[in-house]
Order: structure tokens, then sequence, then C-alpha cells
């Protein structure tokens, strides 16, 4: 409405200048009974006519061709760890050209004998650029830690790296989201062992907890229901839990999905066919991913 009535007035002024333009010149006429070039010429206010033409339609903005190309997979490492910490990271498409953009972050953890890109190999990034591209989900970023000197004493552990070292260093150097609801972990076999251990220690860091066949550390069997039962109600990720059935941890797992339900904890459970192989992991992984992104899409949906 405030557009119409500025175009209103310029119309009124423009027209009414005009008038009385003409009017004084036809005054002068009749008074001198000789026509002057002043009444043939166009008055100076002609070039007001210009607000009679309509605005151009401003151009669509071109579609960013990252939107559909895949994401981009870096190498990066923390040289002051003892050892250096090293770990593999999945930008997702348009983080270069979306400068303004934050994401949610996913850490990954791989087995025992294996290194950082068992989940590249199972398959994890080209799912991630499928969810996006689709705009089933929103974007995020992976990351995959290496934790191959599982077999060492060398420096802290990868436990203490990891929190201490590895998500700190992530938050500060890429554009993540640095809240719990937009932080998750999982890991698959020895890697879930780690989750269950850093995920129920440090439940204020993590949204979502994904614990694929799971290895439970048996040093931390003794004291895993007694972390969870510490954790308050309101406090506990979502938890995920899935084991193949001829799975070689199956028993312990059992055991463990027993301690949850004993202590109410709330969870999502998975019993399929399959075993502790690549073959069970890569058959899921497209499940797995878009489990932690639900959470994701509910908060930005809450927002």
């Amino acid at each position: 409405m405030r557009r119409m009535c500025t175009r209103q007035a310029i119309l009124f002024v423009t027209y009414f200048t005009l008038l009385f333009g003409l009017s004084a010149c036809a005054a002068s006429y009749d008074t001198r009974s000789v026509p002057t070039q002043t009444v043939t010429s166009p008055p100076p206010t002609v070039t007001a006519t210009v607000t009679f033409t309509p605005s151009p339609i401003p151009p669509t903005p071109t579609p960013l061709t990252c939107l559909t190309q895949p994401g981009v997979i870096q190498q990066d490492v923390i040289s002051y760890t003892n050892p250096p910490q090293e770990f593999l990271i999945y930008l997702p498409p348009c983080y270069g050209e979306l400068e303004d953009a934050s994401y949610p972050v996913l850490y990954l953890l791989h087995g025992q004998t294996y290194t950082q890109d068992q989940w590249l190999r199972l398959g994890a990034p080209n799912i991630a650029d499928q969810l996006s591209h689709s705009g089933e989900t929103v974007s995020f970023m992976i990351v995959f830690p290496d934790d191959r000197s599982w077999n060492l004493q060398a420096g802290a552990g990868f436990g203490d790296r990891f929190i201490k070292d590895l998500i700190p260093y992530v938050d500060k150097n890429y554009r993540t989201l640095a809240e719990r609801g937009y932080r998750s972990l999982g890991g698959l076999s020895r890697g879930g062992g780690w989750v269950v251990k850093l995920g129920f220690e440090y439940p204020e860091l993590f949204g979502s907890l994904g614990l694929h066949s799971p290895a439970i550390f048996k040093e931390d069997a003794p004291y895993v229901e007694k972390i969870v039962t510490n954790i308050p109600e309101e406090n506990r990720p979502r938890l995920w839990l899935d084991v193949g059935d001829a799975d070689r941890e199956l028993a312990s797992i059992l055991v463990f999905e027993e301690m949850l339900v004993r202590n109410n904890y709330i969870h999502e459970y998975y019993f399929y066919a399959g075993d502790h192989s690549e073959i069970y992991w890569g058959a899921h992984v497209q499940e797995y991913l878009r489990w932690y992104a639900q959470a994701w899409q509910a908060e930005l949906v809450e927002q």
C-alpha cells in the first residue's frame, strides 16, 4: 500500500503541475494575443513521466552448481598431541561457497585394526551427498578420527585426545554448530566401544549416540551401568543400538541392552541378520545417517 500511495502522490503532483503550468501559459496568451515559445515547449516537469514505467523484474538468482556436486573430503592432523591425532573430514556440498553457513557434525569411529578411511569405504560420504542433494536431510559434516595406535601406549589415550583436543579443534577450525544438539557420536565394533565409554561419560557433549555392533571394552563393563544411572534422564543422549544375529559380540550386546531396559534408558534397538563385518555395516550405513540427521532436522524446525 505504501508504494501505491507514493506513486499516486507523484501522479497527483505531476498532473496539477502540468495543469497549472498550462493554465498560466494560457492566461498569458489571452492577455498578449501573441503566442510565445514557452507555450508549445514541453514543461520542465515532463521528465516525471518516467515514474510510470514499471520497475524491471529482478533476475532470478542462478542456482549454485555446488548443490548438485559432491562434498569434499580433507585430511587434517592435530600435530601437538602425542601421537599426532589424524583425521579425515567430510565437508558437505557448497561448504566453500556458503561462507556464512554452519553445520551439524557427526563423529564416526572405526573398528579395531582399521584406520580413518573405513567409513569412507562403507560409503558414508556418498550417502551424505545423496541425502543433502535430495533435501531429505540437512547438510552436515562428518569427522573420521584415526585410532590406528589402539595397541600402543604412546602419550595420552585416544579417548583423551578425542575429548580434549579433537572436538575443540574441529569447532575452532571448521564452521560447526558447536552445541550438544548438533553434535553426534557413532562407531562400529571397537569404535562402538568408544561410544559407550565416551558418550556416557560426557553426555553433555553429544545429542545422539550410535552403537553399531559395539565391542564394549571388558574393563569398562563393571562401570557402564553405574555411569548410565548417573546420567539424569533429561540429559540422556538419543541412543541407537544394532547388531547382527551372527555377530561374535552378540552375547555381550544382549547383556548391555538388558541393562538399558533395566534402567529405563529410552533407545532404539535393531536386531538384523548378519555378522560382524563390513558387509553387514555397509548394508545399513544409509539407515544410520538418516537416524543421526533426524535429530538435527527436528532441532532446526523447533527454532
